[in-house]
């Protein structure tokens, strides 16, 4: 009797073990923007930005082509595409490629390229002459990559030589230039004086002006973002003209609008433990004048690197002075872990500090709205279909 009651058992056990097939899941991928743009068209724009891009900064980097071509996907994908794009314009010939002396690999335009844009009615002159001098480029680069940074957020961005091409438009010979955006009082430096200036009491002799120039600038508006590129640490008198700067926030620019920010990118800790350091001197200082008294400026740190800049503004309707913020100061570190990024499994560098952060093209305050995505450039003349 077990053995026949058992055997039933079995079977039914056996029976419920055995599963169903599952539904196969759907291979369709995502075609991304080839599903808008037809892959040859979708080619051609990518070569013409990309090479656009150099044309216009005279020597780039592959990660300058992910934040100017393809800002809007996630960062190997974007510094993917952009090697990717580099290794075909290399083999047409209308790239060259070097490698500086921090063995970081930078593309020249070559007389090929320049010829193909302006076949797309793109004025272009090569560059690989000047490219294959340049043994150590690192400020224009970064300089370059905040600008494309600052584009791919939506500003309007210029770089230190477009700010002087748009501060003297069509002047002629012999007329003045503007040298700068601002002018700021510096007392002269010490260790440049000479030996019987030295004798001087610098504390008295009165201070110097000297106009300052920003490496780039990001529009908005009538607000400007200045922003400051430090490779390597400021002397005393340099220094001191960044401190001089961070009290014009608020005031009028010579190209008519506000500074409303100054960023400053350091390439190292260092330097960056230097510059805020500096600033909380002199924001102690500053703090402990009479606002009203000195016409100028008091400052709070909201974080570390991030000061906001409190100034006194005329109020019409009151008759009075009243006490607003009028912009900020702020200090963080150029990404320069992202050009080290490898796309295998050898990779040991962050992914941090891309498009999906708060980081680029800098950290804006919390009271601040936030980043727009960014969105891909090469849709401009593409509409996505609707969902």
């Amino acid at each position: 009797m077990t053995e026949t009651s058992a055997a039933p058992a079995v079977a039914q056990s056996s029976a419920h073990s055995v599963s169903l097939p599952e539904p196969r899941a759907s291979r369709r991928q995502d075609r991304g923007l080839t599903a808008v743009v037809h892959p040859t068209v979708l080619q051609r724009d990518i070569w013409l930005r990309a090479l656009s891009t150099l044309n216009r900064f005279r020597v780039i980097r592959a990660i300058d082509i992910a934040v100017a071509c393809f800002p809007e996907r996630p960062f190997k994908a974007a510094l993917t595409a952009a090697q990717r794009a580099m290794r075909g314009l290399a083999k047409a010939k209308f790239v060259r490629r070097y490698r500086t002396n921090r063995f970081q690999h930078i593309y020249g335009l070559t007389t090929r390229g320049a010829r193909w844009l302006q076949e797309h009615d793109v004025t272009a002159a090569a560059s690989v002459r000047r490219v294959s001098e340049k043994t150590n480029p690192e400020h224009q680069l970064w300089m370059n990559f905040i600008v494309l940074a600052c584009e791919a957020r939506g500003l309007l961005a210029l770089t230190e030589s477009e700010v002087w091409d748009e501060l003297n438009p069509d002047t002629e010979k012999g007329q003045p230039l503007k040298q700068g955006l601002t002018k700021v009082d510096i007392k002269p430096d010490s260790r440049k004086a000479s030996s019987e200036e030295r004798t001087i009491d610098l504390d008295v002799e009165p201070p110097k002006p000297k106009w300052l120039r920003p490496d780039a600038i990001a529009i908005q508006g009538d607000d400007v973002t200045w922003f400051e590129i430090d490779i390597s640490t400021r002397g005393s008198y340099r220094a001191t003209a960044l401190t001089a700067l961070a009290t014009k926030i608020g005031c009028k620019l010579e190209n008519g609008k506000s500074l409303r920010r100054v960023v400053v990118m350091t390439r190292d800790e260092i330097v960056y433990r230097r510059h805020v350091q500096l600033m909380r001197k002199k924001m102690k200082s500053a703090n402990e004048a009479d606002i009203f008294l000195t016409r100028g400026c008091h400052f709070n740190e909201l974080a570390e690197g991030v000061f906001e800049v409190i100034a006194p503004i005329w109020d019409e309707k009151a008759s009075k002075s009243v006490l607003l913020i009028v912009g900020h100061v702020i200090f963080q570190l150029l990404p320069t872990w992202l050009p080290k990024v490898r796309l295998d499994a050898s990779n040991r560098q962050p992914l941090s500090g891309w498009f999906e952060e708060n980081y680029l093209p800098y950290r804006r305050p919390k009271s601040a709205r936030p980043w727009p995505t960014p969105s891909s450039p090469l849709l401009r003349r593409h509409s996505m279909p609707s969902k």
